[in-house]
């Protein structure tokens, strides 16, 4: 279990990291200048390692969940039960951003619209962070 726990945490520290970067770094960089192309290069450069970061923390996630917890368990009222429907919430969250993002904000990224993938950032690193606590809370609970 312990190379599995490794790497989900190798999958979660691209994927958030990278959101973080972009969130702290990139976007207040193309703002001011309301820059689309540091946006659009970043998200060319990270997509390549951050998607199979994605894929690898949902495998081993869902790997991991069914070692913490049988699957038939996943809706019972225990606390773990619970942290994984949170996390599997997070991952339903990931999905539809992502969605969002590659159907509806990317390919109509202009200065008009920067503001609401700056909207999105915020949220998809928000989620990535309450994907990080969650984690966490299997370990200190």
């Amino acid at each position: 279990m312990r190379w599995l726990v490794f790497l989900h945490l190798l999958g979660a520290s691209v994927w958030v990291g990278g959101h973080l970067l972009l969130a702290l770094r990139v976007l207040p960089q193309a703002w001011p200048q309301r820059d689309v192309a540091v946006i659009r290069a970043f998200e060319q450069s990270y997509e390549k390692l951050g998607i199979p970061a994605l894929l690898l923390q949902i495998i081993s996630g869902l790997w991991l969940a069914t070692l913490w917890l049988p699957l038939e368990q996943w809706l019972s009222d225990n606390p773990y039960a619970a942290l994984i429907r949170m996390k599997l919430a997070c991952l339903a969250a990931t999905a539809a951003l992502g969605v969002h993002a590659r159907v509806q904000l990317i390919p109509r990224l202009s200065q008009d619209t920067l503001g609401q993938l700056g909207l999105h950032i915020l949220a998809i690193t928000a989620v990535s962070l309450i994907f990080v606590w969650l984690g966490l809370s299997f370990r200190v609970m």
